[in-house]
């Protein structure tokens, strides 16, 4: 098979791809120097609606609606603006090898493809329950949602399983998305996860209160404190049960599983220095072999803010770290420099008519303030974390766009407070004010 060759390409074709294209024909790539390899059959997109519109039953999402790079309020790349741009989208084609030393991809088919920089961008693989050895965990209509084939083959499902019962497994952001869609499409909804509140890595206990009890609300039922241990199927091989570590079955239609992700870092074991679970970068995103970049949540990089090496898993970081990477490879090639990474860790979810956004860090003493009710017709209310006399992070669930932007400044710029008490008192206004 001949070999192909481009200076430049890129290595997935996600949501890190597809800003890493916009940034590369901005700073003017010549057609036919950069190729995307993308084991998806699609152009890059917004990956954030599959869990969201792509599953809703009225007006749902759908492509060409959400090609990158909508999600930021930019220019739909369809698949023509690659073709005007002269890039090369090789899409459903998946990567088995690369040599780093030798610059060298090889597919699963054979085809060879060169390069002379190369952009990391494969993102991460779901943790599915048959990695671990789950009974039964291989029946039919137990998904896992990554990509828009996996979104597509769950649709079918909630088509052919009208108002059944669904049982999301995990609590954390997948569990709480996908458990509001299938909702919303009138499933009977059951969530069931180990700890004890919800999407513990962010939320306190008093913020997952609220979420707990708003879900509750809407008629989903939760189940904390246990884990699935085994799903028992029908005739057909379709699941029928899921069993609990307590001794209890759930009636299952569907399930759901949303347990984490990890980085799909194995092509490159042994080649490049990795570090907490990422591959290491520095502030350009440029890894340990030279012309060789890692975006997104695979890379392991320096958080300026914090002074530490963190890998962060969000579609945020994933567009702004592949546009900083674009930027540092331009400016090489030129002799220049940029500036380093700085970025304030960025966080937001919606379901139902809810939508939070958090900024920063999550460490230290926490205040609760607003009203936190979850019957309020329209509740808004937030969080503050506070270490070392300063606010380190700030949560708020239901802002205004400028109340979204006061709260992000305020974790970035890191002010200092006389008191929790008095932060508490003066809630958001503390955050307006700054």
């Amino acid at each position: 098979m001949a070999e192909k060759s481009f200076k430049y390409v890129i290595l997935g074709g996600g949501v890190a791809a597809g800003y890493a294209a916009r940034e590369f024909a901005k700073q003017g790539v010549q057609p036919g120097e950069l190729a995307i390899i993308s084991k998806e059959a699609v152009a890059p997109y917004e990956r954030p609606a599959l869990s969201k519109a792509y599953l809703f039953p009225e007006g749902a999402a759908r492509l060409p609606g959400f090609h990158v790079c909508v999600g930021s309020g930019g220019e739909r790349l369809l698949p023509e603006w690659y073709n005007e741009k002269g890039i090369q989208l090789i899409l459903s084609t998946e990567i088995v090898k690369a040599d780093l030393p030798a610059k060298t991809l090889v597919s699963a088919a054979g085809e060879t493809f060169k390069y002379q920089i190369l952009i990391i961008a494969t993102g991460s693989t779901v943790i599915r329950l048959t990695d671990f050895g789950v009974e039964g965990a291989d029946a039919k209509n137990i998904f896992y949602l990554r990509e828009i084939d996996d979104a597509d083959k769950l649709l079918e499902a909630i088509k052919a399983k009208k108002n059944g019962k669904a049982v999301i497994v995990g609590g954390g952001y997948i569990g709480l998305e996908l458990a509001a869609v299938m909702k919303i499409n009138h499933f009977d909804v059951t969530m069931v996860y180990p700890e004890p509140w919800c999407m513990p890595r962010l939320f306190t206990p008093d913020i997952a209160a609220f979420y707990e009890e708003y879900y509750a609300n809407k008629g989903v039922k939760i189940i904390k404190g246990t884990v699935a241990v085994g799903f028992t199927s029908d005739s057909n091989g379709e699941v029928k049960e899921v069993k609990l570590k307590d001794g209890r079955a759930l009636e299952a239609d569907i399930v759901v599983v949303g347990v984490g992700g990890r980085p799909l870092t194995t092509l490159f074991k042994g080649q490049v220095e990795e570090e907490k679970g990422g591959i290491k970068t520095d502030a350009f995103f440029e890894t340990s072999v030279p012309n060789v970049y890692a975006v997104g949540d695979l890379a392991t990089f320096p958080l300026k803010l914090y002074n530490e090496l963190r890998r962060v898993e969000h579609v945020d970081h994933a567009r702004k770290s592949a546009e900083q990477a674009v930027k540092a490879i331009k400016a090489s090639g030129e002799g220049k420099s940029v500036d380093e990474y700085d970025y304030p860790p960025y966080f937001y979810s919606r379901s139902f008519d809810l939508s939070w956004q958090f900024y920063g860090d999550n460490v230290g003493d926490t205040v609760l303030f607003g009203d936190s009710n979850p019957k309020s017709p329209k509740a808004k209310f937030g969080s503050y974390w506070i270490k070392d006399g300063k606010v380190v992070g700030a949560f708020l669930e239901g802002g205004t766009a400028e109340e979204n932007q006061a709260i992000a400044k305020v974790a970035k710029l890191q002010p200092s407070v006389q008191s929790l008490e008095a932060v508490k008192h003066e809630g958001l206004s503390f955050a307006c004010k700054i």
